[in-house]
């Protein structure tokens, strides 16, 4: 179940129910200078076909650039406190989508997305339980946060170097956060994403489905998901009915 969620404090956004049309944990996707294009919506469903309710804001209010000097122009252009608004209220939109309004959510963010999810998860302490970062860093104090991290970045990346994704991961261990990063040999900047722009170019088949498979355990692990929670709550029902049979 796929539909368009608008909000005038949330801006317009994609929004993507588990399997069923019921509600799981929340996940907050947030995309790169390339917009809120096709393949963004894609992986929002397959991520709400793992068992959780996904959102994912439009940024950049419809735009999506094709050149890399077309997303850093129109990158230029964002207003921050607009930005980091719209990221923020997304957040408590979709927490109240999502299965438990109380627990936290996680965040995958893409690129200058990875950054905000970074960013978001020392903002929004409490509410933010887990953290996934493709090739985006942050050099910013974490220690109020509460979230998990992973990180996701290619050995030959143009965009972000080696001293970003080190001093990156070098904060949130220091500040005591628990942090898993993983660096893919011979892949780029963008090599998750998909596309018709100059950054789906980059994409890498075999080191994205193994970073698939490390999102998909990671965020089972953290946030768990309404499938887990299905199959838990028949293993009680069995277990019931088992002692019951017992008596």
């Amino acid at each position: 179940m796929t539909s368009p969620f608008t909000d005038r404090k949330a801006g317009e956004a994609f929004l993507v129910a588990p399997p069923g049309g019921g509600k799981g944990p929340g996940v907050l996707v947030l995309h790169s200078w390339w917009g809120l294009t096709p393949w963004v919506q894609d992986f929002c469903r397959k991520v709400a076909e793992a068992g959780y309710t996904v959102l994912a804001p439009d940024l950049l209010d419809g735009v999506q650039p094709i050149t890399a000097e077309e997303g850093e122009a129109v990158l230029a252009g964002v207003d921050p406190d607009e930005l980091s608004g719209l990221v923020m209220s997304s957040a408590h939109a979709l927490r109240a989508a999502s299965a438990d309004a109380n627990q936290p959510i996680a965040v995958i963010g893409f690129s200058m997305g990875g950054s905000l999810a970074l960013w978001l998860s020392a903002r929004l302490t409490r509410e933010v339980g887990a953290v996934v970062s493709f090739y985006g860093t942050q050099s910013i104090d974490f220690d109020d946060a509460t979230a998990i991290y992973q990180g996701h970045f290619g050995a030959d990346d143009h965009m972000v170097s080696e001293e970003d994704r080190v001093v990156t991961e070098s904060i949130l261990r220091i500040g005591g956060r628990e942090t898993d990063f993983h660096l893919y040999p011979e892949s780029g900047h963008w090599f998750f994403e998909e596309g018709d722009h100059a950054g789906g170019k980059a994409h890498s088949p075999k080191a994205s489905e193994l970073a698939w498979h490390r999102v998909t355990t990671f965020l089972a692990e953290t946030v768990g998901s309404s499938s887990n929670a299905a199959v838990a709550e028949d293993d009680t029902d069995d277990s019931q009915h088992g002692t019951e049979g017992d008596g």
